[in-house]
């Protein structure tokens, strides 16, 4: 049975809506550590040695487990946003997004053992709509604190949403894991029948 290093209710979600069995595992991973290891590396980059460090670590407890790891990380303008440890700090990112185009990277990896068996980034382009400072208020007296472990400061299954006004990529991208091509692996891998 596949191995999901994460406590995404959202990952679950998908993967028990696409019929596969798996059990959560939660990595532990200083992730804002990687990512200033990482230093300069593209918002992409940093999304991929997430998951992967991720995989990695829950594949080391679970010897000859199949490890399914995934990370979102959205950028603004060039800037990374890390998931927004407060409500100012969500209050201050949705200012900033405000009339911009946020890229969100989704990635996804599959590990057993110390072998990386695949690795996947995909991309969402959401264009910001201009959002009033009374828009902000009411949206995060909605949504906090849930939102407070989401990557662009919002869940798109909830009133998220009303931030958008396009966006151009895949649901399960915006979702936090390419789930299509995680698929399409696990088939490749012989985990799901093809």
């Amino acid at each position: 049975m596949l191995v999901l290093a994460s406590k995404s209710a959202s990952r679950q979600d998908m993967l028990r809506a696409a019929g596969v069995l798996f059990e959560p595992c939660p990595a532990d991973v200083d992730e804002r550590a990687l990512e200033a290891k990482l230093g300069d590396a593209s918002a992409a980059e940093v999304a991929g040695a997430l998951a992967l460090k991720k995989a990695r670590n829950v594949a080391d407890r679970l010897p000859g487990r199949l490890v399914l790891g995934s990370d979102s990380l959205v950028s603004v303008a060039g800037r990374r946003f890390d998931k927004p440890g407060s409500r100012q700090a969500a209050a201050e990112h949705l200012r900033f997004f405000s009339g911009r185009t946020m890229h969100l990277h989704s990635a996804a990896a599959l590990v057993r053992g110390e072998e990386t068996l695949w690795q996947h980034t995909a991309l969402a382009k959401l264009q910001i709509r201009e959002l009033s400072e009374d828009f902000i208020a009411h949206y995060l007296d909605m949504e906090w604190p849930a939102i407070t472990h989401c990557a662009g400061a919002f869940r798109i299954e909830g009133q998220g949403v009303q931030l958008f006004a396009g966006m151009e990529g895949d649901m399960f991208t915006v979702l936090g894991m390419p789930l299509v091509p995680v698929l399409a692996a696990l088939r490749d891998l012989g985990t799901l029948p093809s």
